[in-house]
């Protein structure tokens, strides 16, 4: 029997010691960065009293504006999904001329600001930008709409996903393929049966994270958005709004809607990942 298997948890040994004072430390940063700020918010929210707090929540811009995030974050992170495994595929099992930069140009929302992406995104697809002026050509507008802001978070949110997806892809064994060809599967029976199943908690926590930053997206959205209430404005634009208005309680109740948005949508993908992970046979 394995000696960890007699030894209660807190007895075992660590190559490196110091559980205690790490677990206190992660605690305390845990704490200090985002507990009692999360708390400090829902405090003030819940001090508001419900009709006051419904009354804020249901005004119909602030609707719109919560709307207009949530449904623009969730179409962005889809489309990373269909995007993003293709790229991951390519990067982990090809060697290819230029593979380097290509790996590179992939983090490059992570080191580029926000603003520079915004204004940059918004130069290309303005009605009078390189590629907007063909599309409005077509009587397609891009820029200060919808389909503009979920452009900008696709560019934001794609290496969440491949990031994500790339190190599992690279630890799966071609064997598996080849064994899957053998048994006589088509191509499409091998990404559904063999690789899709070892995938699925990578591509669900990739596609929570590009939702997740979508949903708070602010920098690089701004400038492509136009910022029309009702139309392109955004709910993280509105709480700023509000905030300049010194309308303090109208923004802590964007602000808790948001968190209450993104904990559930987070809450449902760590449950499908584990169930996930239980269909697997990973969890024991």
């Amino acid at each position: 029997m394995p000696i960890s298997a007699t030894v209660p948890w807190r007895k075992r040994q660590s190559v490196i010691p110091g559980f205690g004072m790490t677990l206190g430390f992660t605690l305390a940063y845990l704490s200090l960065i985002a507990l009692i700020p999360l708390a400090v918010l829902l405090f003030r929210a819940a001090g508001m009293g419900w009709h006051d707090f419904a009354a804020l929540a249901g005004d119909k811009r602030t609707l719109s504006a919560v709307r207009l995030s949530f449904s623009t974050a969730l179409l962005a992170a889809l489309v990373n999904v269909v995007i993003g495994l293709p790229t991951a595929w390519v990067l982990a099992r090809y060697d290819f001329p230029g593979r380097r930069v290509v790996d590179a140009i992939i983090d490059l929302p992570f080191a580029l600001p926000t603003a520079v992406a915004g204004i940059a995104l918004t130069s290309l697809y303005a009605p009078n930008g390189w590629l907007g002026a063909g599309f409005a050509a077509l009587g397609v507008k891009i820029a200060y709409t919808p389909l503009g802001i979920t452009l900008a978070l696709i560019f934001i949110g794609l290496p969440f996903m491949v990031r994500t997806v790339q190190p599992v892809i690279a630890d799966l064994e071609p064997d598996m393929e080849e064994a899957a060809a053998t048994l006589g599967a088509n191509r499409g029976q091998t990404f559904s049966l063999v690789l899709l199943p070892p995938l699925l908690p990578a591509i669900l926590t990739g596609f929570a994270l590009a939702f997740a930053r979508g949903m708070g997206e602010y920098g690089s959205v701004i400038f492509i958005a136009g910022n029309l209430p009702y139309v392109s404005e955004i709910a993280p634009l509105l709480i700023v709004i509000r905030l300049e208005e010194f309308n303090y309680e109208a923004a802590t109740a964007i602000a808790a809607i948001i968190l209450g948005v993104s904990f559930a949508s987070l809450l449902a993908i760590n449950v499908l990942q584990a169930w996930s992970r239980r269909s697997l046979g990973h969890d024991s």
